[in-house]
């Protein structure tokens, strides 16, 4: 039987990883489906229960929690510390020990649509993820899902700009 681990060090260098992908989507829409966090789970099959514990949704401030099933057991803590739709969000995690600073932007592209681009930096004692170290982990997990969500925003695009043609 196979099980997920982390490897914890002493605290190590901040880890930084950066990904972007575009969608046809504007900044509005994409922001509106970004912002409906119970679609998330259609971006990656890691998640499991995602709720906000307390405060209004995406307010400074806020929290919401998200169990991982994958790779390892554990729930991130995201704390909301920037939030100007449909541009900026931005928040602080807190789960195996680490904490992220993560910031996601909705950049207006010049002939339409939207640049997804998003950000993060860890820094704590976990150096690897079941064998795998947290830049690749975390890399992979930001590349699968942010190319799922803007996959899902042109979806939503296309499906508007029929209603409204």
């Amino acid at each position: 039987m196979h099980t997920s681990k982390s490897r914890f060090v002493h605290p190590s260098e901040m880890v930084h990883v950066e990904y972007e992908a575009t969608t046809q989507a504007d900044p509005t829409l994409a922001w509106k489906v970004f912002s409906d966090w119970r679609r998330w789970r259609r971006y990656s099959d890691f998640y499991g229960n995602i709720e906000w514990l307390s405060g209004v949704p995406w307010a400074v401030g806020s929290r919401l929690e998200i169990e991982l099933l994958q790779p390892v057991r554990t729930t991130v803590d995201h704390v909301i510390t920037v939030c100007s739709p449909p541009y900026r969000v931005a928040w602080i995690d807190h789960a195996l020990g680490d904490t992220m600073e993560q910031w996601v932007a909705f950049d207006p592209l010049p002939a339409g649509g939207t640049c997804v681009r998003t950000w993060a930096d860890v820094v704590g004692p976990t150096s690897e993820v079941d064998g795998h170290p947290v830049k690749d982990v975390l890399k992979a997990f930001l590349e699968l899902w942010y190319s799922r969500f803007c996959s899902d925003c042109d979806s939503v695009c296309h499906q508007e700009c029929a209603v409204v043609s």
